[in-house]
């Protein structure tokens, strides 16, 4: 019997023990860049001519890896594996199943520095939101391993006389996995293991700015034990194979995460029915967010600027559940300005896998460099712009904490998802007018309230309109069946990933009776 789900404990890395474990784990990984992996379908691998170059953010000379890029024809020929695969693995033991994934999270545990350090090179995440996300990963593989025993089996239902009647969670069939780059372990090993333990068998296309990320998380969850072709690795463009993956008829769920252009024409291509499907397909959509930290009056400031500033440049703002707004009382909106500017300028920036413990890396390629510097270069003229143009590192797609304040609710910067170190500060007049700014934009992922009224706060449990609420502390930060994760409206379909009622999302019910 296993023993009782807990999150995974972090560590403190100025504390000699862990300091010294990261340091040897990028010695070891800087060792390993540069390496080429394969696409591997069923129990073959395949190295191709065209390769995805994934480079160091913070380096743009280091080559992390390089992965073999998938063509149509294989995307194709994934899928018919996955299918083929899936007659054998939907009738495998769920409790088997379960255990594969226990045995993952128990690799990932001994290896917890060395992934947390691929992803200070891949990704240029801080050491401690590295290590964060491999701590999710494994709360991800421990807990759905065990919601999946509650899970297997006949569930509950009301007795009738004469007949046995019970309900079964069956699983679907094929999954596409399309996860992002930003959480490159964790969102990718959730979905992927999600679909695994519930019986489906998965074509993975990794983010092409985190391949290397991915095919680490394959290799483990081979030497796990899983077998040949439930678990199919094919990185690849959107535009070639990631239609393919979507379009062919014997997908039967696509689980992706990532911006609202593309989950929205994923959704759409969805619900086309090819020639040869006999099902609608269900999508499981996460698309990010425009999140906020709101603040009354009564709230203590000192506290709200480490949430603040923890929320809106942790991992340089990549986040979807990241603070870009800050809609503050106008009694406490100068005081509270201040207090964050001058803790955001204590914020170190460098390169996360040369430099000891800095608070921010590089956004991750020159893309977004660009995408965040134009969004700057708007919050010129739509606000005041009281930090930025902080001194930077050469080298690297690295951009210093922004903070634009007198913004309108309206403005650019206040509405569309920049996904950078870009906070907007924005006045309200009274605690209602501040709660509509924070419901006034299309998405509803995450949001915060801090303050010392209880009114209020029992208000904003049923008026802040987000997916993620948090009372009192920042809006990042969400914990496996702790606070499940997923929002509202253009932020996705709210699947709650981490969650009670997640792995439903991957299966059927089936009800059985026999009459006596």
């Amino acid at each position: 019997m296993l023993p009782p789900y807990r999150p995974e404990a972090y560590v403190d890395f100025s504390q000699e023990g862990p300091r010294s474990n990261m340091l040897d784990a990028i010695g070891l990984v800087s060792k390993q860049l540069g390496h080429t992996y394969p696409i591997r379908i069923g129990g073959k691998e395949f190295t191709t001519d065209q390769k995805i170059t994934s480079i160091c953010p913070a380096a743009r000379d280091q080559v992390v890896g390089m992965v073999s890029k998938a063509n149509t024809e294989q995307a194709g020929e994934a899928i018919e594996t996955a299918y083929e695969t899936f007659k054998m693995w939907s009738r495998f033991d769920p409790e088997a199943r379960a255990r594969i994934l226990v045995r993952a999270a128990a690799i990932m545990r001994r290896r917890v520095y060395e992934l947390s350090a691929w992803m200070c090179f891949e990704v240029s995440k801080s050491w401690i939101e590295a290590y964060a996300d491999v701590c999710e990963t494994i709360d991800f593989l421990e807990f759905y391993s065990r919601e999946m025993m509650r899970l297997a089996g006949g569930q509950p239902t009301t007795p009738f006389e004469g007949e046995e009647n019970e309900v079964r969670y069956i699983p679907l069939g094929v999954v596409v996995v399309i996860p992002p780059w930003n959480f490159p372990l964790a969102i990718c090993a959730g979905m992927t293991t999600a679909a695994i333990v519930t019986g489906n068998t998965v074509v993975l296309k990794p983010a092409s700015a985190s391949p290397v990320i991915a095919a680490k998380f394959v290799e483990i969850m081979i030497e796990a034990g899983l077998p040949d072709g439930v678990l199919n690795f094919l990185p690849g463009s959107g535009a070639e194979v990631g239609d393919v993956l979507v379009d062919h008829p014997k997908t039967r769920l696509i689980a992706f995460t990532g911006s609202k252009e593309v989950g929205l024409r994923v959704f759409e291509k969805a619900a086309v029915v090819h020639p040869g499907q006999v099902w609608l397909k269900r999508t499981i959509l996460e698309m990010g967010g425009k999140d906020c930290i709101v603040v009354d009056q009564t709230a203590d400031l000192d506290e709200v600027a480490s949430g603040v500033v923890a929320a809106a440049f942790g991992f340089q703002g990549q986040k979807c559940s990241a603070c870009s707004r800050l809609i503050a009382h106008t009694d406490i909106y100068d005081e509270l300005l201040t207090k964050v500017v001058d803790r955001a300028k204590e914020l170190t920036i460098g390169h996360t896998a040369s430099a000891e413990n800095v608070s921010m890396g590089a956004v991750v390629d020159e893309a977004a460099f660009k995408k965040i510097s134009s969004y700057i270069d708007i919050g010129k003229s739509e606000g005041r712009v009281v930090l930025g143009d902080g001194k930077i590192p050469d080298n690297g797609f690295f951009i210093p904490p922004t903070i634009v304040a007198d913004v309108d609710r309206n403005a650019r910067i206040a509405q569309e998802e920049i996904f950078g170190p870009v906070l907007a500060v924005i006045r309200g007049r009274n605690f209602a007018e501040t709660l509509e700014i924070a419901n006034g934009t299309e998405y509803g992922l995450t949001g915060a309230l801090f303050s010392n009224s209880r009114s209020r706060l029992e208000r904003a449990r049923h008026e802040f309109h987000v997916g993620n609420l948090y009372l009192n502390r920042k809006c990042t930060g969400a914990l496996v069946d702790v606070q499940p994760f997923g929002g509202f409206n253009m932020s996705g379909t709210d699947s709650k990933a981490g969650g009670r009622d997640y792995l439903q999302l991957f299966m059927q019910g089936k009800t059985i009776c026999e009459q006596f």
